[in-house]
């Protein structure tokens, strides 16, 4: 596979709690110059990198990140007001805890009214794999895939382990036809990379994959 098709399906993305508007800046300019598929950032700079990169990057951001128990109204709201400041796509974080508790019909139900304050934009579902059992991922499965989102997503990248070749092919066996793949969360290298595409994963939730294209290019072979 091409570098430049594994950028395409890369969610460029910072989201460390230090990050400044150079930092966020910088990245933007990373995926305006590598054509990824977005950058990834936190809420509060969503306006601002909007207004910068205009319609030349599409703008992802995090609500109910990276915990998941915020309200379902508050998390309404964070995705209401992130696409009102310009996000075209938003990735937000599943109550954890109700899916130990097995609120299937609650999860699918928050999901879906989230959507719907998206108005149209990307919603991706992150429902943190690494806390999770299988049995329990499959049923997310069927969350995501009845509740009108557009991804299922493994990881926020905050919690004890991120993508596994096994959750992306568990999600590929699982969610309905309409419902793409994120993998996020520790992918380092282009082999995997392009493992976890193709095993399903339509996107990837990374920052190394333009670091290495940034090595290739400084060396000349890219």
């Amino acid at each position: 596979m091409e570098l430049s098709d594994i950028l395409a399906r890369c969610d460029h993305t910072l989201l460390a709690q230090t990050a400044t508007w150079t930092d966020i800046r910088a990245i933007c300019d990373d995926g305006m110059k590598y054509h990824t598929a977005s950058v990834c950032i936190p809420a509060s700079f969503v306006k601002q990198a909007k207004e910068y990169v205009g319609d030349k990057l599409a703008i992802c951001t995090v609500i109910g990140f990276p915990n998941g128990y915020a309200t379902t109204a508050s998390k309404c709201f964070m995705a209401h007001n992130a696409v009102s400041n310009g996000a075209d796509e938003v990735d937000m974080v599943i109550n954890i805890g109700w899916a130990k508790e097995g609120k299937w019909e609650e999860i699918t139900e928050e999901i879906r009214q989230i959507k719907a304050h998206c108005m149209g934009r990307i919603l991706k579902v992150i429902i943190e794999t690494c806390l999770l059992t299988d049995e329990e991922k499959i049923a997310l499965c069927k969350c995501v895939s009845d509740s009108g989102a557009d991804y299922i997503k493994t990881s926020t990248g905050f919690s004890t382990a991120g993508a596994t070749f096994h959750d992306v092919e568990l999600f590929a066996k699982h969610v309905a036809p309409h419902v793409k793949i994120k993998a996020a969360g520790g992918i380092s290298s282009l082999e995997d990379a392009e493992k976890f595409i193709a095993l399903g994963a339509d996107r990837l939730g990374t920052s190394r994959i333009v670091k290495i294209a940034k090595g290739l290019e400084n060396d000349g072979t890219y």
